[in-house]
């Protein structure tokens, strides 16, 4: 579940995730478990449209290797929210929230009363199919559960600080492609006016207590992130890893490869 990354962020410790979406497959699960050095992976429903079925062999797969998981998603409707929940993910981010309102619905989707109006269903992975309690399922669950809300729009950096306020929230998940993008300056990276709307994250971050994640371009950047206080690196993705992958070993055996 989302238990052991909530507590992760609490106690301070940089975390590291991992994102499957394109190739999210059980055993790619288990074998960012096995290299060590992880703390969760998240799945990309955004992008890629996981199956629940997906999510759920996916997210078993995570607890079988230790690994929290969450998923990217959609904010449409409240069953999408839900759902992955319900499937045994530990949590779920919500993709390109741009007003505390949108953040909101998030909260009231993902969590019971009093932070939110959850439907009320014990019988998924979270309330260990039907055999506990409906008080301790609430409990339970709620404390489990991990929400994030990604920062990826100006218009979401113009409302962090009422975003960071709300309670029920344990993530800020800076997303830089497509803040750069909403801003003007596509893949900038460098632009100083990005980094000012970083700066911006953390200090809302820091002001309200909850803590900021970002895909990182880089070494470099991911360094100047977690001296703005940044708790939280995705490094890596499935498709990067693969793309590197197969470059190296082209690599290892240029000779063979000469006038291909």
């Amino acid at each position: 579940m989302g238990a052991k990354l909530k507590e992760l962020l609490r106690s301070g410790k940089l975390v590291k995730v991992f994102c499957l979406g394109q190739l999210c497959h059980p055993k790619l699960v288990e074998l960012v478990g096995l290299q060590g050095g992880f703390d969760a992976v998240w799945l990309d429903q955004e992008h890629v449209g996981l199956t629940l079925q997906q999510i759920e062999e996916a997210a078993r797969a995570a607890r079988a290797a230790g690994l929290d998981s969450f998923v990217r998603l959609a904010p449409t409707d409240y069953a999408t929210v839900m759902r992955p929940l319900e499937a045994g993910a530990g949590g779920v981010m919500a993709a390109q929230v741009r007003s505390a309102r949108e953040a909101a619905n998030v909260v009231k989707w993902a969590r019971f009363y009093p932070l939110g109006m959850r439907g009320i269903n014990s019988t998924g992975f979270d309330g260990r199919y039907g055999s506990m309690q409906m008080r301790d399922y609430f409990r339970h669950a709620d404390a489990e559960s991990f929400v994030a809300i990604q920062i990826e729009h100006i218009d979401a950096v113009e409302d962090v600080e009422q975003i960071a306020a709300l309670p029920g929230i344990d993530l800020l998940f800076i997303g830089p492609a497509d803040l750069s993008q909403s801003m003007g300056i596509p893949a900038e990276w460098s632009h100083p006016r990005l980094w000012q709307a970083f700066e911006r994250v953390a200090a809302a971050s820091k002001a309200h207590n909850v803590p900021w994640a970002i895909l990182p371009f880089d070494t470099e950047s991911a360094r100047r992130c977690v001296q703005l206080g940044c708790r939280m690196l995705s490094i890596g993705i499935d498709m990067w890893v693969m793309q590197r992958g197969v470059k190296a070993f082209k690599t290892e055996f240029a000779e063979f490869f000469v006038g291909s």
